[in-house]
């Protein structure tokens, strides 16, 4: 015990008078860190904050690091620390929100931490410099696994320093206590017997009921999404990844697995009517059903469904809502730096990279897997590549065509999930009529916006974005009939005519012929408006002889 200048009186301690704490502690850790640490080794805290936080009102549970004030318990809890950084679980939403706001004030700490910040586009992606979309560190420490649930500042600074997040509904979904209480679950052992849902409490019920469906090919991903409050994607994967058991072989970190797809979804582009968030889940749920099929699913790894999954969902992560052509034609820096070779799909993958690293989702495993992992995602996502479709089909040909598939060989499975993969890409057509109808409708949409954008700009517009003479009949017409059923009729003969296949099949000929029928309906209706135009030119001509003298 130190003591000041004077001696105090016998049986009294003198205690050194402590001022207001002059800065909060970092919630990094995730726990409470030991008062016997160095200084150098305590968590660094943020500036201007010159009051702590008050602990919930729930009582907490006694821990080691408490100290004696006045007549308390020496095992009582420190009463400076949050929360959950006692033993609990988490914060009441309005002490997260009060916390929130205390460090948004702290300006200098944010300043400090964009400086701080990150690793270079060259250092994160291995020399693939220039990429607007890649992701670095925030100079902030890591969550240590198995540490309780606790709120990730790092993803608030996101909203200062990239303005992705700023909305108040974003962050009332970042502040989700339901969610992180879920997680917490995982993150302390206790795994628990049916999957892991993430919803809220009013839509729980509908949404789980679909999710136990969701190998089913009728599966509503428009209502899914409607049920999840939009967040359709994440809470698909992550029912996804429990199910497969993902989560407890490659041990992953719920928190960090539910942040990284967090970003995924957060990166897809709102605005596009297409090339959404929606449409990757979309692809995901497609995905789930081809690695399903017997002929595949005996031969898989978790490796293999884990990439297959993670393809599916991050396969079109930040797309401009343009084809490749516009960007190549209008010169953007992403044409140049992938050199006008696969430019959108190059580009989703090296941003799928730059998020895996980011949330570190991947950390614990060997440097060598995660390289392999990393180079295997992008060699799925980049046979997406609609340019690659006829390489793709004739390599399939031949393998069936020769009966030389061996699934057994790592190739041979990792060339079946890029089948697996284009096929979810451009499912759509195989869909029931009422859900193909609706992506057929969106997909044209995108086209047509970028075609005005050209025309705005007074650049030759490109093929199928022209609203004035490409029909949405003719353009499905077109794709069923080129890029659709040349694949699907190859994937039903590698699957042996499964009931899925089959299924497909039979919604895709189906769907072909009601577009033929609007098509036929467009163009006699276009014939009857240009044969009464003709009358009436003819009758006006009529009149125009009888009136001359």
């Amino acid at each position: 015990m130190l003591y000041s200048g004077t001696v105090p009186r016998a049986g009294v301690r003198k205690r050194r008078r402590r001022g207001p704490p002059a800065q909060l502690p970092a919630l990094a850790a995730g726990r409470q860190s030991p008062p016997f640490l160095p200084a150098e080794r305590r968590p660094r805290l943020l500036p201007g904050v010159t009051k702590r936080p008050k602990p919930p009102s729930a009582p907490q549970p006694a821990g080691r690091g408490g100290r004696r004030r006045g007549g308390g318990s020496p095992m009582a809890p420190r009463q400076g620390l949050p929360g959950y950084q006692q033993g609990t679980l988490a914060w009441d939403l309005p002490e997260m929100i009060k916390m929130v706001k205390l460090v948004w004030k702290s300006n200098g700490e944010l300043r400090g931490a964009k400086h701080r910040g990150g690793l270079e586009s060259e250092d994160a992606l291995g020399g693939s410099a220039g990429d607007a979309r890649v992701r670095g560190q925030t100079g902030v420490l890591s969550e240590r696994r198995g540490s309780y649930p606790f709120i990730d500042f790092r993803l608030f600074n996101n909203s200062t320093l990239s303005g992705e997040i700023g909305t108040k509904k974003k962050v009332k979904r970042l502040l989700s206590f339901q969610r992180y209480f879920h997680a917490s679950r995982l993150l302390r052992g206790i795994v628990p017997q049916a999957s892991l849902y993430l919803l809220d409490e009013d839509y729980l019920g509908q949404a789980r009921h679909m999710l136990s469906k969701v190998g089913m090919w009728d599966f509503d991903i428009f209502l899914f999404d409607r049920l999840t409050n939009g967040n359709s994607l994440v809470t698909l994967l992550c029912h996804l990844f429990n199910v497969h058991g993902l989560i407890h072989h490659f041990q992953l970190d719920m928190v960090t697995l539910h942040r990284f797809l967090v970003m995924v979804q957060e990166d897809y582009h709102s605005q596009n009517p297409y090339h959404n968030a929606v449409h990757a889940a979309d692809v995901t749920q497609a995905m789930h059903c081809y690695l399903r099929e017997p002929k595949l699913a005996s031969f898989l790894t978790p490796l293999d469904i884990m990439l297959g999954l993670l393809a599916a969902a991050a396969h079109d992560v930040d797309h401009p809502g343009v084809n490749q052509p516009f960007l190549i034609k209008t010169k953007h820096h992403l044409a140049s730096l992938y050199q006008n070779v696969s430019v959108l799909e190059n580009h989703h993958w090296r941003s799928t990279i730059g998020m895996l690293r980011e949330s570190r989702l991947l950390a614990h495993l060997p440097k060598e897997v995660t390289q392999d992992i990393e180079q295997q995602l992008g060699s799925l996502i980049l046979a997406t590549d609609i340019n690659r479709q006829n390489e793709f089909l004739i390599r399939l040909k031949s393998h069936l065509d020769n009966q030389d598939l061996r699934l057994e060989d790592a190739q041979d499975r990792h060339f079946m999930l890029q089948i697996a993969l284009k096929c979810a890409d451009i499912c759509n057509p195989c869909r029931l009529w009422d859900l193909s109808k609706q992506w057929s409708e969106r997909v044209c949409e995108e086209f047509y916006r970028q075609g005005d954008l050209e025309q705005k700009f007074e650049l030759e517009i490109s093929p199928l974005c022209n609203q004035q003479k490409d029909t949405i009949p003719s353009i499905q017409i077109g794709f069923m009939t080129y890029i659709v059923e040349p694949l699907f009729e190859r994937w039903a003969q590698f699957t042996g005519n499964t009931p899925l296949s089959e299924n497909m099949l039979n919604h895709l000929r189906r769907n072909k012929a009601k577009w033929r029928s609007l098509l036929h309906k467009q163009h006699s209706s276009s014939r009857s408006n240009d044969h009464s135009g003709q009358v009436t030119g003819s009758q006006e001509q009529t009149l125009n002889e009888e009136e001359t003298p």
